[in-house]
């Protein structure tokens, strides 16, 4: 453990203390920061330097228009998503699940389901916890209601994917999928709380005895907190990238060669089974928020209907079929079949909602 770092034992601090945050590792995250902002905010004009310029391409044409959406916005996401996940790597500090789980239990389920999916936005989560993360929520007296909300919460409003939104579409459409997708989570655990479907959870989860949250618990310093960020960034970047690339080169091919018009009436208002539809196409994709993004962004430059587009991400995101084969370990068949047509019925609800008054 670094000098930086100070271990709580019992609620009291040992010796010593964080280090600060120097005047010295402030200049360097400003002087990273200003060049991350320069390379930035060139990239549209190099991108049709590349394409244009030393490649030759025709602009307007099909193979032009692909390659420079592809040389534009794979630095671009990749770029963005590099800040996001360092900035959100310092955050996680500040929560562990171990920390949520002691928050939750006991909890009332309406105020649990609305703090559940507050949490789920910043707890540290994957598929590949989902199981762990249920047990130690369920076996420490957490409601099964409230687990679900935060398991609902924690994937679809994924904060990676928020700070995407917002760094490629603005505010509004980032605060769009924040309330929809919290409010799905929301309503998902209290309709399953209400249903009472603890029977349906295999039942050697409840012969565990849920141990007590650990007594011990970092208080991280600043160099400690950047380093990381500096880690998340290698271990999230790191795994995502290749679906990132794979999803700009399925926007950039939207992009260039589907005609607005057929986007449009494929996925357009007017079709009232395109929200259900991209719901059942996004279920057996497996990809993350930063992967899928960039096919968002194709599909609504393309005339996709916002509703449709938000339920085809919501669905990626919330319902993949991985992350079900995954929680099938402590849930019994009719529990997921239960929890997909919830979230489901959700996730349509918004599309059409949006598809309507949008």
């Amino acid at each position: 453990m670094s000098e930086a770092t100070t271990v709580l034992i019992g609620g009291t601090p040992a010796e010593g203390s964080p280090s600060r945050f120097s005047g010295r590792r402030a200049l360097q995250v400003a002087l990273a920061l200003a060049a991350w902002w320069l390379v930035y905010t060139h990239l549209a004009a190099a991108a049709s330097w590349l394409t244009f310029g030393l490649l030759g391409l025709a602009p307007g044409s099909a193979l032009g228009t692909s390659v420079e959406f592809f040389v534009y916005e794979a630095p671009k996401v990749l770029m963005l998503l590099v800040l996001v996940v360092f900035g959100v790597g310092i955050v996680r500090t500040f929560f562990t699940p171990e920390w949520t789980r002691r928050v939750l239990a006991g909890r009332r389920e309406s105020v649990g389901n609305v703090l559940a999916g507050l949490l789920g936005i910043v707890t540290p989560f994957c598929s590949c916890s989902a199981v762990p993360l249920f047990i130690g929520f369920v076996t420490t007296g957490v409601p099964l209601g409230v687990t679900f909300s935060f398991l609902v919460a924690a994937p679809m409003v994924n904060e990676v994917a928020l700070a995407l939104l917002f760094g490629l579409f603005g505010w509004k459409v980032a605060a769009l999928y924040l309330a929809t997708g919290l409010s799905i989570a929301i309503v998902a655990g209290l309709v399953i709380g209400r249903l009472r479907l603890e029977s349906w959870v295999e039942p050697w989860v409840y012969r565990l005895q849920g141990g007590a949250a650990a007594d011990l618990e970092e208080r991280l310093g600043w160099d400690d907190r950047l380093r990381r960020g500096r880690e998340a960034v290698g271990e999230i970047v790191g795994n995502v990238w290749p679906y990132v690339l794979g999803g700009i080169a399925v926007g950039a091919g939207i992009h260039g060669y589907v005609p607005q018009d057929f986007m449009a009436s494929f996925m357009g208002r007017g079709a009232w089974w395109s929200v259900p539809l991209a719901v059942l196409i996004g279920i057996p994709l497996y990809s993350n928020a930063a992967g899928v993004i960039p096919i968002v962004q194709a599909l609504l430059g393309k005339g996709a209907a916002l509703g449709t587009v938000l339920a085809f991400m919501m669905s990626v995101i919330a319902l993949s079929f991985p992350e079900m084969v995954i929680l099938r370990k402590v849930l019994s068949v009719r529990l997921i079949a239960v929890f997909v047509a919830v979230v489901g019925a959700g996730i349509l609800a918004v599309g059409y909602l949006f598809n309507l008054l949008l």
